[in-house]
């Protein structure tokens, strides 16, 4: 289900915590399988589950609560733009506007080619530097205006 290095990264996370609490890694292992497969399918979050002993729906209580977790399909770069208030404030709905207009789809949506998903998100944590866009979980960036949106999305499709 999951490649040898992923395992391997998976029993790193298990490994920081007591024996009888492997459990407490299923955050990371879900990220750590998420990034693997792309996104979380049923029988990918039952194997979590499996793996570290606890029941699959623990499992999907902790996929269905944090909004990192993807439960469908998601475009090879998906983008989430913080719609929180400071962000609003200095410009995240403008920015949000440009999106949806340059990719051509609403919040939680797939672009035709498979290129993009857009996705709102809440505070990330970097109020100062706002708006803020985190690609595919990973990457942030910061006072994304229309001209740095271009940029990215000209990265991003090279």
């Amino acid at each position: 289900m999951l490649s040898p290095e992923a395992l391997r990264r998976i029993d790193t996370e298990i490994a920081k915590y007591p024996a009888d609490q492997k459990q407490s890694a299923v955050m990371a292992a879900l990220a750590i399988a998420q990034q693997e497969k792309g996104w979380l399918a049923e029988d990918t979050m039952a194997f979590v589950a499996d793996y570290l002993g606890m029941p699959q729906v623990a499992v999907l209580e902790v996929a269905t609560f944090y909004n990192m977790y993807d439960l469908s399909p998601v475009g090879k770069s998906k983008l989430t733009i913080c719609t929180g208030l400071p962000c609003a404030l200095s410009g995240a709905d403008e920015a949000a506007d440009h999106l949806r207009e340059k990719l051509g789809v609403g919040f939680s949506e797939v672009t035709a080619d498979g290129s993009f998903m857009l996705k709102e998100g809440e505070c990330m944590g970097a109020c100062g530097d706002a708006p803020v866009l985190l690609v595919n979980n990973r990457r942030m960036c910061v006072r994304m205006n229309k001209e740095r949106i271009d940029a990215l999305l000209d990265e991003l499709n090279s």
